[in-house]
């Protein structure tokens, strides 16, 4: 079968950080002759939402699918970024959207230490060989701490607290590498909401400081996928972008272009999707197909083209396995007795270390960090305060209100009895406590009886970490001198389910087929073992946690899955 007889070169599926920088990569080699299927929407600059009412129905949900997802999650079809699944020992929230996880993600880039790579990772990849592919990712993405000047607004109180924290506990603290637009100039940041366009041609605005990373940056201060690696492969070199269009099974094409799933994908692919919004289904094919649908959607993709579909017969025993939450922890500090402000500035500015870079101790290996929460938040934090004085100060507002009224005396005092409502700041003396670390990957993902993904995740293999974490977070109390310490609900007793937004493996990369499900070989990098031409890059061919923010290795190892399909050295001008 020649080229030509196939509808494109590429067909990559996902567009998150493995697909982002995929359908870069191989567009560049391939002008005009790739195809990006996403199932999420695209969202221009101020498209997020924020109403009670499109927050309410920013989930994602298709009513055919048999899955167990939260009560709160409509019954109607849904196409928004929070894609929340509930498994057997551990919840889960991904992102659908064009960009994918990098909409939501929490901006830091870091590389995990030397140590990580020691054990469970072929050994073809070590830290060091991957450098340069670290390096060049972290340029694109624009990677660098929150600038220090002499701006008071560059301030962020909460980063202040937490390095005073680990001063008092004797542990290293910095400030994070994180991917969000300051402007070009590293060294003379742009000021705080005035836009330009970043060195790709995409238009963005310096970073505002509002606490909203995690629900989509409506100033595109984030460096999101869409900015950068997706914006040259649509704009420079051709790539045609598909949303709301859901990949749904891979085949293999015989020398006649027929499908055939005895045949080793030498000869292409057809990709099959459906049109989410057309409700139509088609196809595509490809001499190669890369699947970047995140961990949770290349997984299930591929169990069911092994097991439902009958087309990729050929994907071996491994495939699901070593799936890994990495370390994922949420918990609160409440009501300390000095200021947090946890609603202002980046969602994540600095972390600290709990023998993962230092005095590294793999079962309770961690990093804690900073995490924040958008100031719209505040206000129902604040209006659900269980607090009596809340009731006493509601009372003297509105006796106030209307002896003033009644008496044709002036409205101005009720300002400040608003000051007395909401006085007491809760919020504003609290902190978010995001720890990750080195769990086991000792996790199993399969199919349920309707043939939908479902994951197994060992708890108690694991409570060395959490305990780790724990115990962690009641020290913070104490140093703090606040309230209470407060692990998400979900942990409560009885349930004690944990809950990742950074979900890892079950694709992992191996030297051979006997320890996992694609190649690890620089040649053929993330080439499934036993099909020609058929790539995974994300977060699933992943081989353990990394106990850091994922997305700097996500993208390392996806630019040298790009190398080995193109042949040509990544650089940072794209």
């Amino acid at each position: 079968m020649t080229t030509n007889s196939c509808d494109y070169e590429v067909v990559v599926i996902g567009s998150g950080f493995g697909g982002g920088i995929l359908a870069c990569r191989t567009s560049k080699a391939w002008p005009g002759k790739v195809l990006v299927l996403e199932r999420g929407k695209r969202y221009p600059m101020g498209s997020f939402p924020r109403t009670p009412h499109d927050m309410a129905r920013n989930f994602w949900n298709l009513p055919d699918e048999d899955r167990a997802r939260p009560k709160h999650v409509s019954e109607d079809e849904l196409h928004g970024m929070f894609d929340i699944r509930n498994f057997r020992g551990m919840n889960a929230v991904v992102c659908a959207g064009y960009g994918g996880g990098s909409l939501i993600y929490a901006n830091v880039f870091m590389r995990p230490p030397e140590a990580v790579f020691a054990e469970g990772w072929p050994k073809s990849i070590t830290r060091s060989g991957l450098d340069p592919y670290y390096q060049i990712a972290k340029a694109v993405l624009g990677a660098r701490p929150i600038p220090q000047n002499e701006d008071p607004r560059r301030r962020v109180v909460r980063a202040d607290l937490f390095r005073e924290v680990a001063r008092k506990e004797g542990r290293d603290s910095q400030l994070c590498d994180i991917n969000v637009f300051f402007g070009n100039d590293f060294d003379k940041p742009t000021p705080i909401g005035v836009q330009e366009k970043n060195r790709y041609g995409a238009l963005q605005t310096s970073c505002v400081y509002c606490g909203e990373c995690d629900v989509g940056c409506n100033t595109h201060s984030k460096n999101t996928v869409d900015l950068n690696y997706l914006f040259v492969a649509e704009h420079r070199y051709g790539a045609r972008i598909l949303t709301e269009h859901l990949a749904e099974r891979i085949v293999p094409l015989n020398a006649a272009g027929q499908d055939d799933a005895g045949a080793d994908g030498g000869n292409g692919y057809r990709v099959h999707y459906r049109d989410l919004n057309g409700k139509r289904e088609t196809s595509a094919s490809a001499r190669r197909v890369v699947v970047s649908a995140g961990t949770l959607g290349s997984n299930e993709l591929l169990l069911r083209c092994r097991e439902v579909f009958k087309t990729l017969p050929g994907l071996n025993d491994n495939l699901g396995k070593r799936f890994s939450g990495n370390g994922d922890f949420l918990s609160f500090v409440v009501e300390g007795k000095q200021p947090a402000d946890p609603n202002y500035g980046p969602v994540i500015t600095q972390r600290t270390d709990f023998n993962l870079f230092s005095d590294f101790d793999r079962p309770r290996a961690f990093l804690l960090e900073d995490a924040s929460y958008p100031a719209f938040a505040a206000w129902m934090v604040e209006g659900l305060r269980p607090s009596v004085s809340h009731f006493a100060a509601i009372g003297k507002a509105i006796k106030d209100g209307l002896r003033r009224l009644f008496s044709g005396a002036s409205m101005d005092r009720i300002g400040f009895a608003m000051g007395d409502v909401l006085g007491g700041d809760m919020s504003y003396s609290s902190s978010v406590l995001l720890c990750m670390g080195l769990d086991n990957a000792g996790g199993v993902a399969g199919l349920n009886a309707a043939g939908y993904l479902e994951i197994d995740w060992p708890r108690k293999e694991n409570m060395p970490l959490y305990d780790a974490i724990l115990d962690a977070g009641e020290r913070f109390r104490d140093q703090v001198g606040a309230k209470a310490f407060v692990p998400m609900p979900n942990w409560w007793w009885p349930f004690r389910q944990n809950i990742t937004v950074h979900p890892l493996g079950g694709c992992r990369l191996a030297d051979s087929p006997a320890e996992g499900v694609t190649s690890a070989k620089p040649e053929e990098m993330g080439q499934v073992f036993g099909y020609k031409g058929l790539y995974v890059a994300d977060g699933s061919i992943v081989p353990t946690a990394l106990g850091a923010n994922p997305i700097a290795t996500i993208s390392a190892l996806s630019e040298r899955v790009a190398e080995g399909m193109t042949g040509v050295k990544p650089g940072a001008d794209l």
